[in-house]
């Protein structure tokens, strides 16, 4: 089954706009800044297509967010109970707003690692712990150079 190709810059531009709903009424300035300055870097992603570098660090950064958004909702998700009946509706909108973009992260993580593996990175963690281990034990080493040699 083949990956459909997401746009970075739909993946960016429905962040930001998620973002700056969820802004309106209850996340604290944190929560604008590390999104904004992640969205940055995607900006940086998009006007250089060629940059493995650009493309790496907004994934890294979107990865960031997702813990960030955690701790920022799970400190400063509390209703204020006293607020008017518009107010509320304000937060309930702000509120969905924020945690659609946290959900929506992971897929677009995902797809933006495909856009950085389509630019040439390759990122492999192999944990082959047995070609490591064969590794130390072959004969091929410089200690065998001078086994037979007499001195």
């Amino acid at each position: 089954m083949e990956i459909p190709a997401i746009n970075l810059k739909a993946i960016v531009l429905v962040h930001w706009l998620l973002t700056v709903w969820g802004c309106m009424a209850w996340l604290p300035t944190s929560y604008a800044w590390v999104n904004f300055s992640v969205f940055a870097i995607g900006v940086w992603a998009i006007a250089q297509r060629d940059s493995i570098d650009a493309v790496l660090m907004f994934l890294v950064g979107m990865f960031v967010t997702i813990v960030t958004d955690i701790v920022h909702f799970g400190i400063f998700y509390p209703i204020n109970d006293f607020a008017a009946e518009s107010g509320r509706h304000v937060f309930r909108f702000s509120a969905g707003m924020a945690i659609l973009s946290l959900l929506l992260k992971p897929a677009s993580c995902f797809f933006v690692y495909q856009m950085y593996r389509e630019r040439g990175g390759d990122y492999n963690v192999n944990f082959d712990f047995e070609t490591s281990v064969d590794s130390r034990c072959t004969t091929d080493s410089a200690d065998s150079a001078f086994i037979g040699r007499r001195y």
